[in-house]
């Protein structure tokens, strides 16, 4: 008995998403432009789209195949590695391909890519950009084709990339769920009508389709012959350099799809508006260098950006008409348009005289020193406390299974060679097999506790305390970490941000919340300890690092300071670690900060010395003084 694939969604039947679509048709047009990054909201088509479109390039490429990668996936399994079966069978080399083997002359679609380990992103990206693989690792050398195209979708709120790793992908598309009432009706409508008859659905949209791979097929065969002059090369060397962008990969992307885009014109010369759609498409996630700024390309920007640039490429003439309607237009309107509601910002309440204060602007940010957990972990791969996992250097051997992350091939020869006690290469047995215990570092959920209250609203340590933050917050984007933020006044503590990756949302909240009232030390920290709790039962492995920035004072209720420490007590029980950032500046110091930290087990560090090389020294101190 035969089993079938279930019926895909027809691409030509998605409503909307002019860009999306675009996007990924230049892509299957010309693919070494490198793959589409494809960033939204659940629920807006991003993997319908992906796998429509892999069952028209299957026509255009007879056998070609949709290859999806699992976000637990090991390297191994991602490139390939050391055929055990034949090493013990024959005692022989031998490499047994990964997903990137079978991905060839296909598309590779990693759904929630920011969620897969850098370094696995960094080898999926080389493969994509150079067409092979190389593998150098377990005594193993080998080398194979890889052509495919890359698809990564992402929900922001999820977590970003890093932007070296945004900008190895070729295009990004951010797409949004529309707000207009007839589109949302039309989306609903072919849905609803696939999930009846997917077949019959499917067989209205095949000559679209089919007329679509045809499209494909014929672009791809125009894009050797179609020109692309020394003017319009100008052109798009000015734009970018007018942007500001790093290297010359934007440049090339840039040249690539207007080329692409040409061809499926079926124009027999780039021209300008093949540029401008390129720039809509490869230049805003290149414009990213920090993870608070805004994702998009700001259109009145771009259009005097391509009036600079058009003087560069000497044109004579007055500017042309934009097109009213591009392929695929619309770049950033949409971004636009969904305002702040896309980030999820909190929005900034109204305050009268009596009641909350808006929080002060935050001071300007600096390079945090490391603050780091304790011990060695078993976390996910990061860049902040030590841990074993996968991705560290290897620092011994272990016969048991249990342990360990791949193949010790040094380890397991040692074991057969000693076992074996004649002349002779070595016969290597199910007995002999050593794993590799590798120690790197990991990312931590760091939970940031901030005091709002009426002790801390002085304006100007209102700020500092803020810049801080954003410090810490930046600090934990490049370490890779999970983040957290708790802000506590009047009578309760508020999480503003639930454990996520996504520092940028983290900044948007932590830009806007309001101050003054009473200082619920005690809410405050028992709120840290329920975020601890809930992320240790999804993930056992990751451990918490709770950064408590405040003066140390309690108000509200009998017995403040009482609670505080009995919350502090039960904090520590849950085995999360801490740091107290003591932001007390009056001359007289009451030192209740420090009172705080022994409760924790913490150290207390001034809010001056984040900068500091002693606070280096004295993290460090700590750290080995909890590990003894």
């Amino acid at each position: 008995m035969t089993s079938t694939l279930p019926t895909p969604y027809p691409f030509s039947a998605l409503v909307g998403q002019d860009q999306l679509r675009l996007a990924l048709i230049l892509c299957a047009v010309r693919p070494e432009i490198g793959g589409v990054l494809i960033r939204g909201e659940k629920g807006t088509a991003k993997s319908t789209a992906v796998r429509a479109l892999a069952a028209v390039l299957a026509e255009v490429d007879e056998g070609a195949r949709l290859v999806e990668l699992p976000i637990g996936a090991t390297e191994d399994r991602v490139v390939g590695s050391l055929d055990l079966q034949r090493v013990l069978r024959d005692g022989e080399h031998a490499f047994s391909p990964g997903l990137l083997a079978r991905a060839h002359g296909g598309v590779l679609y990693v759904d929630e890519v920011n969620l897969l380990h850098d370094h696995l992103v960094d080898v999926l990206l080389d493969a994509a950009a150079m067409g092979r693989v190389h593998v150098e690792r377990d005594g193993v050398s080998h080398s194979h084709e890889a052509k495919f195209m890359l698809v990564g979708t992402m929900n922001p709120e999820e977590g970003e990339l890093r932007p070296q790793l945004l900008d190895r992908f070729g295009l990004t598309v951010d797409v949004h769920a529309s707000r207009e009432v007839d589109v949302r009706v039309a989306v609903i409508r072919r849905r609803m009508d696939f999930e009846a008859d997917p077949d019959g659905f499917a067989a209205r949209y095949a000559a679209e389709d089919a007329d679509l791979a045809r499209r494909i097929a014929l672009a791809r065969a125009m894009v050797p012959s179609i020109t692309l002059s020394n003017n319009e090369l100008r052109r798009i060397a000015a734009l970018c350099a007018s942007f500001d962008v790093d290297g010359m990969r934007a440049d090339l992307v840039v040249a690539r799809t207007a080329v692409a885009h040409a061809a499926w014109r079926g124009a027999s010369q780039v021209e300008e508006q093949d540029v401008r759609v390129a720039a809509e498409l490869a230049l805003p996630h290149r414009r990213r260098r920090d993870p608070f700024d805004d994702p998009g390309l700001d259109q009145d920007q771009l259009d005097e950006a391509m009036n600079q640039a058009g003087e560069a490429a000497g044109d004579t003439g007055p500017e042309p008409e934009p097109d009213p309607d591009p392929p695929g237009g619309g770049g950033g309107s949409a971004e636009d348009s969904a305002g702040e509601a896309a980030d999820g910002a909190v929005p900034q309440r109204r305050s009268s005289p009596s009641g909350p204060r808006p929080n002060a602007a935050p001071a300007a940010t600096f390079r945090a020193k490391a603050l780091v957990v304790p011990g060695v972990g078993e976390g996910t791969p990061g860049r902040r406390s030590r841990a074993r996992n996968g991705t560290g250097t290897p620092i011994a051997a272990t016969d048991d299974p249990r342990e360990g992350h791949g193949l010790h091939v040094f380890g397991t020869l040692l074991a057969a060679a000693e076992r074996q006690s004649g002349p002779g290469r070595p016969r290597v047995g199910a007995a002999d097999l050593r794993r590799a215990i590798r120690e790197g570092r990991e990312g931590n959920l760091v939970v940031f506790l901030v005091d709002a209250s009426g002790s801390m609203a002085v304006r100007d340590r209102l700020a500092a305390v803020g810049g801080a933050t954003m410090s810490l917050l930046r600090d934990a984007y490049q370490r890779r970490d999970k983040v957290a933020v708790i802000t506590f006044r009047g009578e309760a503590a508020q999480v503003l941000l639930p454990p996520t990756t996504s520092v940028h949302i983290a900044g948007r909240r932590l830009a806007r919340f309001d101050t003054g009232g009473r200082t619920p030390l005690a809410r405050g920290l028992l709120a840290a300890r329920d975020v601890v709790i809930r992320e240790k039962a999804r993930d056992r492995a990751r451990r918490s690092l709770v950064v408590v920035l405040t003066d140390g004072r309690a108000t509200g209720g009998p017995d403040p300071l009482g609670r505080a420490r009995t919350a502090a007590a039960m904090l520590v029980a849950e085995g999360a670690a801490a740091v107290v950032v003591d932001c007390e500046t009056s001359y007289v110091r009451l030192g209740l900060a420090e009172v705080l930290a022994e409760q924790l087990g913490a150290p207390a560090v001034r809010l001056a010395q984040l900068r500091a090389d002693g606070l280096t020294r004295l993290v460090h101190s700590y750290a080995g003084d909890r590990a003894a």
